[in-house]
This record gives structure tokens, sequence and C-alpha cells, in this order.
């Protein structure tokens, strides 16, 4: 019988609206998007889209941690970008953070992201 199981970790942002950081379903892990938000004092890094992206990763790790997972069990990743020229640079941060296991994702500009920021990450990892 399947089982969903709802996690969040202060040692990651907390959810600014109605939604958790993940849901576990199984063995698959549903990671919500994530903003360069710093855990504990929930403020913005606003220094630059690679600190962003790096502030984003660090959030993700800590919610995967949490779980029991690693980027290596990360099968999809979701990118979103304010602006598609910051491409280059996000792509960079996310493979210093990807280094054994790369997954599916997409990478896709939208007009505007919360907070006004330059870059969103979600995850779905999954392990046996």
């Amino acid at each position: 019988m399947s089982q969903k199981i709802i996690l969040n970790t202060e040692k990651a942002p907390a959810a600014i609206g109605p939604y958790n950081q993940a849901i576990k379903a199984d063995k698959t892990l549903y990671v919500s998007g994530q903003i360069p938000l710093v855990p504990g004092t929930m403020e913005l890094i606003t220094t630059g889209v690679a600190d962003e992206a790096h502030q984003v990763l660090k959030n993700v790790d800590a919610i995967l941690k949490n779980a029991g997972y690693g980027f290596e069990d990360v099968v999809k990743a979701s990118i979103f970008l304010s602006n598609m020229d910051d491409f280059a640079t996000v792509n960079e941060v996310y493979a210093q953070y990807f280094t054994t296991v790369q997954p599916a994702r997409e990478c896709v500009a939208v007009k505007t992201l919360p907070k006004n920021v330059n870059v969103e990450i979600s995850v779905i990892a999954w392990k046996d």
C-alpha cells in the first residue's frame, strides 16, 4: 500500500504559500520549487544569478537530505529563469551539484518568479 508523507525541514526556507517543501509518495520525492531564500532569516539572496542559483541548490540539498535522498537520486529537475540570458551561468552552478548522475530536466524562461527572483528549481527524486 502506498503512503504519502509530508516533509519539511528548518534547514530550508519555510514555504511562502499553501504548500510543503516536499512530499514523499512511495519511493518518489517531489520537492517544491525553491527560490534563493536563506533558511532561518528568510532573506533573499540578491547578489547575482550565480549566488541565487547556489542558494536555491543548497535549499534543494537540505530538503533532499532531510528525506534521506541526495542529488544522485534526482531523476527530474525543472529550472525556471526570469531571463534566458542567465542560462549559462545557472547551468555552470547546477553542474557543481549534479556531479555524478545528471537527471532529465528542462529549463524555461518565465515572465516573473515569486518575489521577483531570477531562478527557481524544483526536483523529483527516486530511490529504491
